[in-house]
C-alpha cells in the first residue's frame, strides 16, 4: 500500500502543470498536499486516479502503474475529486447501492460506511435536498465503499461547518491508521491537526516535503516586533543569531533567529541601547502557514 511518484511532468500544450515531481508515501500515513489555486494539485490527482497520463515520469500505485495498469490502479483507490460528482436526483442509499454494484460490493457495506461518515438521518434523502457538506459526506462515502487500500481526497472538508469538520477530520485519522490518505485542503489548521507530513508544491515544482513535527523545531524562532520609527534591515541583522529581516507592514519587523535561547530580552536590549522604542514585541513559532507563505510567495 504505497504511493511512489519519480520524475511525474504534465504539460497542456505549452504550459507546464507539474515540473519533475517526485516523492513516496507508505501505508498509514496521512499526507496534506498543499499550493495556492493553480498550482498543480488536481493535476497530480487525477494522474494517480487515472484520470490524466502524465507527460513524463512513472507513478505507481499499491504496486500498479497508473499509465499500464489504469483499471488495477482504480480498483485499489478511492478517489473523492474537488467537483464531488454526484446525481442528484438518486436518494442517498440508492446512490451508493448504484456504486456498490459497480465496485461489486457487498450491501452490507453500504451500510457501514453510511454510518461512518455521519449519513444515517440523511440517508432517505434526495441527494438534491442535501447541504453542500453533506453532499461532501456522500462522496467521501461512495470513496470508502469498495475498503480502498489507498484515499486520494481532493478539498474534502469544503463546505463543512466546525462540527462536521471534527466529525470528517476524526474519520480521516481513524481511516489513516490502516491506509494511505492523501488530501489536498485549503485549510492550515487541519493539515496540522490531522496529516503527519505535509507535500507543497507551487507553479507546478515541488517546494517542501516535512513531516508536521518538524515545523515546530525549536531551533528556529520568529520575533515579530514593532518600532516607533522605521529601522534598516541591514542595521537589524546585527542582532545574534539573526538569519532574516522582515519589514511586513509599517514599522512592524518579522526576525528569524537560528538557537533554542528566546531572543526576545536580546532584541529588548538591542533596541533600548540603540535608542528605539520598542511598541510590541511577541514570539511565535514557525507554522505551517508561515512555511507556506515563505515558498509560495
Amino acid at each position: 500500500m504505497s504511493i511512489s511518484v519519480s520524475n511525474i511532468s504534465k504539460s497542456y500544450d505549452e504550459q507546464l502543470a507539474l515540473r519533475d515531481i517526485s516523492f513516496e508515501i507508505n501505508s498509514g500515513e496521512i499526507v496534506g498536499f498543499l499550493g495556492p489555486n493553480g498550482a498543480g494539485k488536481s493535476t497530480l490527482m487525477k494522474i494517480l486516479t487515472t484520470y490524466l497520463p502524465p507527460s513524463e515520469g512513472t507513478a505507481i500505485v499499491n504496486g500498479y502503474d497508473v499509465a499500464l495498469q489504469p483499471l488495477e490502479v482504480q480498483k485499489s483507490v478511492g478517489y473523492l475529486p474537488e467537483h464531488n460528482p454526484l446525481y442528484l436526483e438518486m436518494y442517498v442509499r440508492e446512490y451508493l447501492n448504484f456504486n456498490a454494484q459497480v465496485y461489486k460490493t457487498p450491501k452490507s457495506r453500504i451500510e457501514e460506511v453510511i454510518t461512518m461518515t455521519g449519513l444515517s438521518q440523511e440517508a432517505n434523502k434526495k441527494i438534491e435536498q442535501l447541504s453542500k457538506g453533506y453532499r461532501q459526506r456522500v462522496g467521501l462515502a461512495c470513496a470508502l465503499l469498495h475498503d480502498p487500500q489507498v484515499l486520494i481526497l481532493d478539498e474534502p472538508t469544503t463546505g463543512l461547518d466546525p462540527n462536521q469538520l471534527i466529525d470528517i477530520r476524526e474519520l480521516i485519522q481513524s481511516i489513516g491508521k490502516s491506509k494511505l490518505v492523501f488530501l489536498s485542503t485549503h485549510i492550515m489548521q487541519e493539515v496540522e491537526a490531522m496529516c503527519d507530513r505535509v507535500i507543497i508544491i507551487n507553479k507546478g515544482n515541488l517546494v517542501a516535503d516535512k513531516k508536521i513535527a518538524d515545523l515546530h523545531d525549536a531551533s528556529e524562532q520568529i520575533i515579530e516586533v514593532e518600532f516607533d520609527y522605521r529601522v534598516e534591515e541591514a542595521f537589524l541583522l546585527r542582532l545574534p543569531n539573526i538569519s532574516k529581516v522582515k519589514n511586513t507592514h509599517g514599522f512592524v519587523y518579522e526576525l528569524i533567529f537560528s538557537t533554542t535561547t528566546d531572543m526576545r530580552p536580546a532584541v529588548f536590549d538591542f533596541a533600548h541601547d540603540n535608542k528605539l522604542k520598542t511598541l510590541q514585541l511577541s514570539r511565535r513559532n514557525k507554522n505551517l502557514e508561515g512555511l507556506f507563505r515563505e515558498l509560495t510567495q
